[in-house]
């Protein structure tokens, strides 16, 4: 089935037209004004509206076996979400098990995901060291299409890298042309400010971002990235949610290094103060590493969005229920991390970027898809509308407003952070691989539909 979308303003990176976009065979096959389509062609009227690259979230968790649980949302019902919101392409984690070979956890994650609506990825963590890791490493890039590993620098005694794990592994990366990513935090400080912590009676989720300080973000920042000097590689750094590690990057790209930064839609818009909450399932909902900071920081970010010192944006989608949250009611350290937001990252940051003057509707494009497509060395097939790519197409409605609720939400979650929110611009219709996915509030989304999507190593 062939598509058209007639009447709107196509929107990329670089530039803004009046267009229309016909698609055929998942791919796009013709860009420009007054485009004729077969009398079959499905047609969107996209009159009023803007036509742009489907949203590319780069980091996510789904089905995540973690703290003694598992994630909510799986492949299926995360895709899905994301689509209902405009996101028609995840990048998720394989986190293997510390002595679990690489291999073995990334058929592990390919079988879960064959349930996906939308296409995904991987990145792959490295969690231990051997040769076999070495091995694996190289398998991955060559054949299988992963051109990213991560590295955990917390949660100490589980899946933390050490200086000797990264040191290793970034070098290996740069031999391969894949880039090393980064979740900076002091993992033994945590751990210590755990324990004081805990011992002085602070057992609530309030002690949650007193034991992960922005010092501790900082200070792990600084050492990958000097570490990856040393080596010479590229870095990427996830989910930067403070004012010190954002100061690292910008040190580290004045000087003339690599780095690139990713920001979370909820470090942007959601501050520290849900952790004094008396009500434990609020305040635990919103226990996730790095934890939600002062309202300097969120300024430090946008600022560091709009400056280009920051790159991507995310949601480190990870979701676990109010029973889930549970497990840690007398021991914050026990609360499985992580919050929701795939569905909402492109409206959020539409209504606080684009409505408020902080982004341009270019610069909105770029940040939520085509810089993590070109980070990650898949574009132009993603995070562009050029002939030839594929037809991953979100149209957006400008004037449309909408009210963000857990009770409206396709999240398979009981909790939403940005609860309450009211949205003006977002998505009419997502179109995956040439198909309406999503159209006016109507999901369509088919499991099994989304494709695994290789991506080339860097040469």
């Amino acid at each position: 089935m062939s598509l058209l979308i007639r009447g709107g303003t196509v929107v990329t990176a670089d530039m803004e037209e009046r267009a229309d976009v016909f698609c055929d065979e998942g791919k796009i096959v013709a860009v420009g004004p007054d485009l004729e389509a077969p009398i079959t062609a499905e047609v969107i009227d996209a009159g009023g509206q803007y036509v742009m690259p489907g949203g590319i979230d780069p980091h996510t968790h789904m089905q995540l076996p973690f703290m003694g649980t598992v994630a909510s949302e799986d492949f299926f019902t995360g895709t899905a979400a994301a689509m209902a919101g405009g996101t028609t392409q995840i990048i998720d984690f394989v986190i293997p098990d510390p002595e679990q070979p690489l291999m073995a956890a990334y058929k592990d994650w390919r079988s879960w995901a064959e349930k996906a609506a939308a296409d995904y990825s991987f990145h792959v963590a490295i969690t231990w060291w051997d040769e076999s890791v070495h091995q694996d490493m190289e398998t991955l890039v060559m054949e299988e299409g992963v051109n990213s590993f991560k590295h955990f620098m917390a949660y100490k005694g589980a899946i933390m890298a050490d200086d000797e794990i990264l040191y290793n592994s970034f070098t290996r990366a740069l031999e391969l042309g894949a880039i090393p990513t980064v979740h900076a935090e002091n993992g033994e400080m945590v751990i210590q400010l755990q324990q004081k912590l805990m011992s002085e009676g602070i057992t609530g989720p309030k002690g949650h971002p007193l034991s992960r300080p922005p010092q501790a973000e900082g200070e792990a920042a600084n050492r990958a990235i000097r570490l990856a000097e040393v080596i010479g590689t590229p870095l990427y750094v996830v989910h930067v949610s403070c004012r010190q590690a954002l100061e690292e990057i910008i040190r580290a790209r004045l000087e003339g290094h690599r780095v690139y930064g990713e920001v979370l839609a909820g470090h942007l818009l959601v501050d520290e103060s849900v952790y004094d909450s008396q009500d434990f399932e609020y305040a635990a909902a919103h226990v996730m590493s790095p934890p939600f900071r002062a309202k300097e920081h969120q300024a430090a970010l946008w600022k560091g969005l709009q400056s280009g010192s920051l790159q991507t944006t995310a949601t480190d989608h990870c979701c676990f229920k109010a029973d889930q949250k549970a497990m840690g009611k007398d021991d914050f350290t026990q609360i499985p991390n992580g919050t929701g937001g795939v569905e909402d990252r492109l409206a959020v940051l539409w209504h606080h970027g684009v409505n408020t003057g902080r982004l341009t509707r270019s610069e909105f494009v770029a940040a939520t898809s085509t810089n993590a497509a070109k980070i990650f060395n898949i574009y132009p097939r993603k995070g562009s509308i050029h002939v030839g790519a594929d037809a991953d197409l979100v149209v957006w409605d400008p004037k449309a407003t909408r009210t963000i609720s857990a009770k409206t939400h396709h999240q398979n979650v009981d909790f939403n952070i940005f609860e309450g929110m009211t949205v003006e611009g977002t998505n009419s219709h997502t179109v995956s691989q040439g198909k309406i996915t999503f159209a006016n509030g109507d999901l369509r989304a088919e499991r099994g539909a989304g494709r695994y999507i290789k991506r080339p190593r860097f040469v």
